[in-house]
């Protein structure tokens, strides 16, 4: 069963990691590339601070965005600021989530997020402590996969398996680190490919932010996976 109180501890110690880091950064460096192409670290705090704001709509019932273009226009507006405005944003709207968060409600009630999915309620802090987690190492600061909470790695390894199990296009995939063992892909057929690796690399390969190179690949070629 998901605790979502847990959850939303876990993501202001999360935040609070990513707020502490990005302080040494300075306005030239928030200026820069970060890991995802074409964003600067700007658009990736930018980014954090209206998704703290836009799952605060979910969990009040409201659209997650306004639109996808209204989105990627709100972060595109915010990218240039400076250092000091992206971590007070970053800090406050992760405090209205947190606000929201504590409110009594039915967490297991159904929430709508983007393109269509839903969800319980008591998923979406987890979802928060995702883009935490994921877009610090995003911003190349120095927090690397390795770095990441180790349950917060199984759990994400866990989600996005099952997001692809079913998947006609990923082959029926085992994903082991020789401990813990994960399948994802097509269902009901044998196991075609199986991907060990360190924790890190296998999470790296579901979000895409590494190619696979350090994962071994038995019986077939490492599987192509389609976009989140």
């Amino acid at each position: 069963m998901i605790d979502h109180a847990h959850d939303l501890a876990s993501v202001r110690d999360a935040t609070e990691r990513l707020l502490t880091a990005a302080a040494k950064l300075d306005n030239a460096s928030v200026a820069e590339p970060s890991r995802l192409p074409g964003w600067t670290r700007g658009h990736v705090l930018a980014h954090l601070a209206r998704n703290a704001d836009a799952l605060m709509n979910v969990l009040e019932g409201r659209p997650m965005y306004v639109s996808g273009e209204a989105r990627d226009a709100d972060i595109a507006r915010d990218a240039p600021r400076p250092l000091d405005i992206h971590l007070a944003d970053v800090r406050d709207s992760a405090a209205r989530l947190q606000a929201t968060g504590a409110v009594p409600a039915d967490w297991s009630r159904i929430v709508q997020l983007r393109n269509g999915v839903t969800d319980s309620a008591s998923t979406v802090p987890f979802r928060r402590w995702t883009e935490v987690e994921l877009h610090h190492v995003d911003l190349g600061i120095g927090y690397e996969l390795e770095d990441l909470p180790e349950e917060f790695t199984e759990r994400e390894i866990e989600f996005l398996a099952g997001r692809f199990t079913g998947h006609p296009d990923v082959p029926p995939t085992r994903l082991t680190d020789d401990t813990r063992t994960w399948t994802t892909g097509r269902v009901a057929e044998p196991i075609v490919v199986t991907l060990t690796g360190s924790p890190a690399d296998l999470l790296g390969w579901l979000t895409g932010r590494r190619d696979g190179a350090g994962l071994r690949v038995e019986g077939g070629q490492l599987p192509e996976l389609p976009p989140l």
